[in-house]
């Protein structure tokens, strides 16, 4: 039954997801062009005028097929639902006034931020209360299951960081046609794995891994964000129709770490995920070595950029990233297993 219902959450996302993508892409394009970064790549120059906030129809077939397909009595179905809802509200506020104002910048940094801890501090907190359990404190390793760090009352803040620095992280993988969607697809089919053992108390008990009653239910939303994903591909692979925008990133990646917070996997995200890590580390050497020291680490960051201007091409960058991507969400998977 579970798993009828994840392959149809996804086929049914797959295909609203290639529904809607025309109809909203002829509408963005008279509506929502994104602005260039003049200091970015030469090449993306003729990427101006393309659409943006294509996130929106792409989270509308998730939830829409997480609704139809997903437990409602499940509460963490809703805990996902509420950081995607949340995160993608935020995003599209960033991208209007992008648009609007003809900017680069939208929200700014600080308002950003304070949404995000806000939102990821009150699913932190629910997961916690909803399990009620004295190792839900405790954070356990990939590939050393017997080890178990106990944070005590630092966990809600450990587990908010979480779910804010995936979701950053992830937009700002988003930067490149096809992108970001390979390796969100293979992060949340590892987790989607991950939700369907951790959920049997005998797996669980058996790999000697946290078992979360009522897991199951992340299988079937990263089934229909997969869907979605594959479905979006299709017009966002190069030469892009439209972007996702920070509607769709920062959605999906808070989506992502919220699955990761409920399954207590929390540290395997960063081995699945290690390419939205490095693209974040990559960001913040960057800021901080021009701040303090006036010189940059990277011809420019995030890291993707920095390749460009070696003389990447796009393709060349994105095929690259997402082996680099395929081979930690297999890592990732052997380490959780093993």
């Amino acid at each position: 039954m579970l798993a009828e219902r994840a392959l149809w959450a996804l086929i049914t996302a797959f295909i609203l997801t290639l529904s809607l993508g025309y109809p909203f892409i002829g509408w963005a394009r008279k509506n929502l062009t994104q602005p260039i970064r003049d200091d970015g790549p030469k090449s993306h120059l003729k990427k101006q005028g393309t659409p943006t906030m294509g996130g929106v129809f792409v989270l509308a077939s998730v939830l829409i097929s997480g609704l139809i397909f997903s437990k409602w009595d499940n509460p963490y179905f809703w805990m996902m639902v509420l950081t995607t809802l949340s995160y993608a509200t935020l995003g599209f506020l960033d991208d209007y006034l992008k648009i609007v104002k003809k900017n680069t910048r939208g929200v700014t940094g600080h308002q950003k931020l304070f949404w995000q801890f806000l939102i990821a501090a009150i699913v932190s907190m629910w997961a916690l209360y909803v399990r009620s359990e004295p190792s839900s404190l405790s954070v356990t390793l990939p590939f050393f299951h017997s080890v178990s760090i106990p944070l005590g009352a630092l966990y809600v803040a450990f587990a908010t960081v979480v779910i804010v620095g995936t979701s950053n992280a992830v937009n700002l993988t988003d930067g490149l046609d096809g992108l970001v969607s390979g390796p969100l697809i293979f992060t949340n089919f590892v987790f989607g794995g991950v939700a369907v053992v951790a959920a049997s108390a005998a797996s669980a008990c058996q790999i000697n891994v946290p078992f979360v009653a009522g897991g199951q239910e992340v299988l079937v939303f990263a089934a229909a964000t997969i869907g979605a994903l594959s479905g979006f591909l299709y017009f966002n692979g190069k030469p892009a129709l439209i972007f996702m925008g920070d509607v769709g990133s920062l959605a999906f990646g808070g989506a992502l770490g919220t699955m990761a917070v409920i399954l207590k996997q929390e540290i395997l995200l960063g081995v699945v995920g290690a390419l939205f890590v490095i693209e974040a580390l990559s960001d913040i050497i960057q800021v901080s070595s021009f701040k303090y020291r006036h010189k940059r680490v990277f011809l420019m960051a995030p890291i993707h950029h920095h390749f460009e201007k070696k003389g990447w091409s796009e393709r060349r960058v994105v095929v690259t990233f997402w082996l680099f991507s395929g081979v930690c969400a297999l890592i990732g998977w052997l380490g959780f297993l093993f």
